[in-house]
């Protein structure tokens, strides 16, 4: 029989595979919806290559937004196995509601603010990464993402309408455009695989080290950080062919029809962004949003910005991505406080 210990192993573990298969339904979003949207590349053919991208960029590069996760919101003596379980099952749940309604979420923004919520109520949350390093990244990125896509919309739109010679859309029956597209969104979905998939991982192990008495300083912390990621990461693929599709349409085809320089410019913008911030700073950074942020730039450029947010499915965008995080936030403290009533929270 299996000890005990790892037999109550296994609700977390579900649970986050659970999580990685919403994420990686709204991950999708951000990876293919450019592509998709226009109408560059076969639906049945996104949830395989973004699964293998993910899972590659998780291996190589993910290993630090992990231990960021891991332990830098909340001690990691807390990360009990009931507690561990409550937090993904906050943050799955939330996104799970997301995508049903096709609204793709942050899922970084969701876990930290899950996390944030479970260290609240133990009174330990830490708040110098939080507030001086991921917080100011949350805000910051997508306005960078935005500045710089709505430049290169301006650049790309306003010669071309003024050339009557030149159509924009005739640009998609190149191969070699169409193939900068795909390479683009392989690219997107590479870097998603460095940050995001540590929502999963990274509670996972400090939860394992957590209980069997591993010092979180050790070298076992990164290889069960690495032996976590090897489990969620092709989980993502799962999601992305089972939810992915109603997400991906609404980014792709609801708010604004993409031609192939734009959807470069979003793909390659918005993952050089986050592969930065995982490299460099191993900060937990929401892609969604800076998908969305450079979506919205290339719409401002092409129609105008009154065109673009007035549209119902950018409100819905807003109100969704705030909704989200704090559901999760709140939720987590409640079901926390249920099992400290129960007498199972340190369990």
């Amino acid at each position: 029989m299996l000890d005990p210990v790892y037999s109550q192993l296994l609700l977390p573990l579900i649970i986050a595979l659970f999580l990685a298969i919403n994420m990686g339904a709204s991950g999708t979003a951000p990876s293919f919806s450019a592509a998709y949207g226009a109408n560059l590349i076969p639906r049945s053919l996104i949830a395989g290559l973004f699964g293998i991208m993910v899972f590659i960029g998780a291996i190589t590069i993910g290993k630090n937004v992990a231990i960021t996760l891991g332990k830098g919101i909340i001690p990691s003596e807390f990360l009990t196995i009931t507690l561990t379980s409550i937090i993904l099952f906050s943050v799955a749940l939330s996104l799970l509601f997301s995508n049903l309604i096709g609204i793709p979420q942050s899922t970084s923004q969701t876990t930290i603010f899950a996390l944030s919520g479970a260290a609240m109520y133990h009174h330990a949350l830490k708040t110098d990464i939080l507030f001086f390093s991921i917080v100011p990244t949350w805000f910051i990125l997508p306005v960078i993402a935005f500045i710089i896509t709505y430049a290169v919309g301006k650049f790309i739109y306003t010669p071309m309408k003024k050339r009557s010679m030149f159509q924009f859309e005739t640009i998609k029956d190149y191969n070699s455009m169409q193939a900068l597209v795909i390479i683009s969104s392989l690219y997107v979905s590479f870097a998603i695989g460095t940050n995001n998939v540590a929502n999963a991982s990274g509670p996972i192990a400090s939860m394992i080290i957590n209980e069997l008495g591993i010092s979180q300083n050790s070298e076992n912390f990164k290889l069960i950080v690495i032996l976590t990621t090897l489990i969620f990461a092709p989980a993502f693929g799962i999601g992305s062919s089972l939810l992915g599709r109603k997400v991906m349409h609404t980014s792709g085809k609801e708010i604004v029809e993409f031609g192939p320089l734009s959807a470069v410019a979003i793909s390659f913008i918005t993952a050089t962004l986050l592969l930065t911030v995982s490299i460099v700073k191993g900060i937990p950074s929401s892609l969604v949003q800076l998908n969305m942020g450079a979506i919205l730039a290339i719409g401002c450029a092409k129609y105008g910005w009154r065109e673009i947010f007035r549209k119902k499915s950018v409100k819905k965008f807003w109100v969704i991505w705030i909704i989200a995080p704090i559901f999760a936030f709140f939720l987590t403290i409640f079901l926390a406080w249920i099992a400290d009533l129960g007498g199972i929270l340190h369990h």
